[in-house]
C-alpha cells in the first residue's frame, strides 16, 4: 500500500506539471479573432494607398512636385505612413474634386499633409513651419 501511495504521488506531481505546461502553452498559442470590418478597412486602405501611389506616376503630378521642391520619395513614404482614416478622407476629397482641379487638388492635399506632419514634429520638410510642441 505504501509503494502505491508513493508511486501515485510521483504520478500526480508529473501530471500536475504536465497540465500546468499545457495550460501555459495553450494560452500563449491562441490567436486573436479579426473582425470582418477590420479586414475590410485594411483592404480598403491598401486599395486607397495603391491608388494614390499610381497618381504619383502621372507626369503632371511629378512636374508639380518638382516645381514645389518636394521629392517623390518623400511623398511615397508619407502615403505609406497614412492611417486608414486619413486615406479614406484623402480619397473622399479626391472623389469630390472636379476633373480639372484633380492634379492641383492632389498637390494641395499632399502639401496639407506635409504641413500638418511638420506642425506635429513628425517631419521637418518646410523650414518656415514651427513645431507646435
Amino acid at each position: 500500500m505504501q509503494t502505491i501511495r508513493k508511486n501515485l504521488r510521483h504520478v500526480s506531481f508529473f501530471l500536475a506539471i504536465l497540465m500546468a505546461m499545457t495550460t501555459v502553452w495553450s494560452s500563449a498559442a491562441t490567436a486573436d479573432v479579426i473582425g470582418t470590418g477590420e479586414l475590410l478597412t485594411e483592404q480598403r486602405a491598401d486599395v486607397d494607398r495603391e491608388s494614390l501611389l499610381s497618381m504619383l506616376e502621372q507626369q503632371e503630378v511629378k512636374d508639380k512636385l518638382a516645381d514645389m521642391g518636394v521629392s517623390q520619395d518623400v511623398v511615397e513614404e508619407r502615403i505609406q505612413n497614412l492611417t486608414p482614416a486619413e486615406l479614406a478622407e484623402f480619397e473622399q476629397q479626391l472623389a469630390q474634386a472636379e476633373v480639372g482641379e484633380g492634379v492641383v487638388g492632389i498637390i494641395v492635399l499632399f502639401l496639407l499633409v506635409f504641413i500638418i506632419t511638420d506642425m506635429l514634429c513628425a517631419t521637418n520638410i518646410f523650414s518656415f513651419i514651427n513645431c507646435i510642441r
